[in-house]
């Protein structure tokens, strides 16, 4: 549960100090996904119409359109979007493409200091190129893959006893991957309550970027890594490692022998109806959605806990989360400064997490009451401490699509070995760069 400083930070008044007012009231659009984050968005800028003067409408876009849409919105240079929650991966394109307000001589007038918020956040939200003090965004919300499981049938000693006499150890939450798999084999096909339930929900989408999502979490777990030195585009040995052969080939058994029927195209969606409806004892999602999972009045409260992305040889995530940037073709761009502004205030930032959000700054992630503000809080900061992204090039989404394709081809369609799904991978992003000028 919140504790009392949660609350009173949700109940605060904020106020608005900025130097960037404009003389007149304006409506501005911020474009996101529509998920439930974007709800507790819309309640939390209330907060800033009041003060600001200006009208807030939103553009909320379903996940598996929401890249298609937006970069779309972008390239043909539209002006639909003054404000825009964009995925970490377009912060390249955003920025060489020209589609973002560089904002750092806005950040300098205004003493918003990067130094604020979570380096992690900073560096996949904000920054191009990499590590590069130029910033395209704001760090908005904060995110990372992580699992959820049914801590009421880990709790049932019929399962304990039953888990102890065949792996030697208690049934709880795992503490690598192989544990992992062990957990999941167990309750495959087991009967709980007249229901027979499967190990896990995992990623295997292929339309938009599900099951490239989905096993980074593995691959990402093995010590893989997308170049031999960062910036060089040297992919191989690094791509194709053997810790990356053997991760892909892990995800590809999980799969395999512990997801519902029929499970060949799931994402964030249909892992989460997997889990309400009661089909399996584990789950993988986006931290963003753990609020509405532990709220859930059927499979939340005392029914779910949750544990960070298991390591195997290294601690690591899957980031998630965006930056909030202003979109260079709005006319309303000292309005659209306003809100980010106001937005990065600590005080607005304590409110973000009290009702749903995932605030990147330091002054809410370091509070001596985060850990014990939410069951899932101490797990988000750890994972957050270890995430790794996909590649943030301009070609992101040519990149994406061929990872899109070679890892449902080898897991899903059971097409070759993951030997050849990655070296695959390297001939395809070799080309792209290639084509890129940067090889």
């Amino acid at each position: 549960m919140r504790n009392a400083f949660w609350l009173a930070a949700g109940v605060a008044a904020l106020a608005l100090t900025t130097g960037t007012s404009s003389a007149k009231s304006e409506e501005l659009t911020l474009c996101w996904a529509a998920w439930d984050p974007a709800n507790a968005l819309v309640e939390l800028s209330k907060e800033f119409e009041e003060q600001s003067g200006h009208t807030m409408r939103f553009e909320f876009v379903p996940w598996p359109n929401f890249a298609d849409r937006m970069l779309n919105e972008l390239n043909s240079g539209g002006q639909l979007c003054d404000l825009l929650i964009g995925d970490s991966q377009w912060i390249g394109g955003g920025a060489e493409n020209g589609h973002y307000v560089k904002l750092n001589d806005f950040f300098e007038a205004e003493g918003i200091s990067m130094d604020d918020f979570a380096p992690a956040t900073v560096y996949a939200y904000s920054t191009w190129p990499k590590g590069e003090p130029n910033y395209y965004a704001l760090p908005a919300m904060g995110d990372a893959n992580g699992w959820f499981y049914r801590k009421d049938w880990f709790e049932r000693p019929e399962l304990q006893e039953a888990f102890q006499a065949e792996y030697g150890r208690p049934l709880a939450e795992p503490t690598t991957q192989r544990e992992l798999m062990e957990v999941a084999k167990f309750f495959q096909g087991r009967e709980i309550d007249g229901q027979t339930v499967y190990g896990v929900s995992i990623f295997t989408e292929r339309g938009s970027e599900g099951i490239t999502m989905g096993a980074t979490g593995a691959l990402y777990a093995w010590g893989f890594k997308y170049e031999n030195e960062p910036g060089s585009y040297d992919m191989e040995g690094a791509v194709n490692s053997p810790e990356a052969i053997e991760a892909l080939e892990f995800y590809k058994e999980l799969y395999e022998c512990c997801t519902p029927p029929g499970y060949t195209n799931a994402y964030m969606e249909q892992s989460l109806d997997a889990f309400k409806s009661g089909q399996v004892a584990m789950a993988m999602n986006w931290f963003a959605f753990f609020p509405g999972l532990y709220a859930d009045p059927n499979t939340g409260g005392d029914k779910i806990d949750f544990f960070v992305n298991p390591p195997q040889n290294v601690p690591a995530s899957t980031l998630g989360g965006q930056g909030i940037s202003v979109v260079s073709y709005s006319d309303k761009q000292d309005a659209a400064l306003e809100y980010i502004k106001w937005f990065a205030q600590p005080d607005v930032q304590a409110k973000w997490w009290a009702l749903g959000g995932y605030s990147a700054h330091n002054s809410v992630l370091n509070d001596p009451g985060f850990v014990e503000s939410q069951p899932f809080a101490g797990d988000f900061l750890e994972a957050m401490a270890n995430v790794q992204d996909f590649w943030q090039e301009p070609t992101y989404a040519e990149l994406l699509l061929a990872m899109q394709e070679r890892l449902h081809n080898y897991i899903v369609a059971d097409q070759g070995t993951a030997e050849e799904a990655l070296n695959g991978l390297i001939e395809d992003w070799t080309e792209v760069f290639e084509d890129d000028g940067k090889l």
